[in-house]
């Protein structure tokens, strides 16, 4: 019934729109068929066509999946970072081994100087330094050596400034401003570049520091460090400082103890543990300036 209420062109156009949309345009032989069925239509039949069809059937649905799929590739390509991959270098078989001889060798000559270095740092120190031939007793013993001959050269340099303290008295006795003028100051030769200075003379690298109350030289190497510390002597003074570098996470290994009435030179090897707080030679210079402060006021306290 439905069909026979149709006039002859509007029945066309619905044949004509039911076939082309059920198609499908990726066979070739039906885009023959459709073409043949549209040129054989005349004009107005194709107008009222194009018409009843609407643009989404007119487009293939293949074409627009292909479309959105490279749209969505390009974005990607688009968002990721270019990443540039260094060339392989491919080596030869020979070339490896003799890279690998290279190495061996390159290792043998370091081991062989090592073990000559060590035997002469054996034979420099005496045998009671040395109690075993492995490396770590050698280089052991040599910084044991090494500090003794420190304190002994500090001790040396106590009694060389006592000296000169009795020239300079008799200088002063005899009037002669010019012998007593020129005194060089106390261990001025283990100092180079101190952080607090309080009785060295000024020199073009360090300066004196106001409100300082000794000298004091920090160096640090990874987590070893070295200090040198000139002041008064105080009571206590020495037990108080091991007390305040424990405080700070310090673990002292060496310490060397020199006197010259009424001051007191103190060389100190510390290892920095885990848990301090001081990370620069300014710090440890710092804190360890305040413990002296500290323990120099606190007779007057009392």
């Amino acid at each position: 019934m439905a069909l026979e209420a149709l006039s002859s062109n509007e029945f066309l156009n619905f044949i004509i729109y039911d076939t082309i949309s059920a198609i499908p345009y990726s066979n070739r032989d039906s885009r023959g068929s459709s073409f043949s069925l549209e040129n054989s239509m005349s004009a107005p039949e194709k107008a009222s066509a194009l018409n009843c069809c609407s643009p989404r059937t007119q487009q293939c649905p293949s074409s627009m999946v292909q479309e959105a799929v490279d749209r969505r590739q390009n974005l990607e390509v688009q968002g990721r970072k270019k990443r540039r991959r260094k060339p392989r270098v491919c080596k030869s078989r020979e070339e490896a081994e003799t890279q690998r001889m290279t190495h061996i060798e390159v290792e043998r000559n370091r081991r062989k100087q090592m073990n000559e270095h060590l035997a002469v740092l054996r034979s420099l120190m005496p045998e009671s330094y040395v109690q075993r031939g492995d490396q770590a007793s050698i280089v052991g013993g040599a910084i044991e050596f090494v500090k003794e001959l420190e304190h002994l050269l500090q001790s040396l340099e106590a009694q060389k400034l006592q000296l000169l303290q009795q020239v300079r008295a008799a200088a002063a006795a005899n009037e002669d401003i010019t012998a007593s003028k020129f005194l060089p100051p106390p261990f001025a030769q283990f100092f180079l570049y101190p952080q607090y200075t309080w009785s060295q003379i000024p020199n073009k690298y360090t300066s004196k520091t106001k409100g300082a109350i000794a000298d004091i030289e920090v160096t640090l190497i990874e987590t070893h460090a070295n200090l040198r510390i000139l002041s008064r002597k105080c009571p206590r003074q020495l037990s108080r400082l091991v007390s305040g570098f424990q405080s700070l996470h310090f673990s002292i290994l060496h310490l060397n103890v020199t006197t010259m009435d009424p001051l007191v030179f103190y060389s100190i090897s510390a290892k920095v543990e885990e848990g301090c707080q001081l990370i620069s030679v300014e710090d440890i210079a710092g804190a360890v300036h305040h413990m002296l402060r500290i323990i120099d006021e606190e007779p007057v306290l009392c």
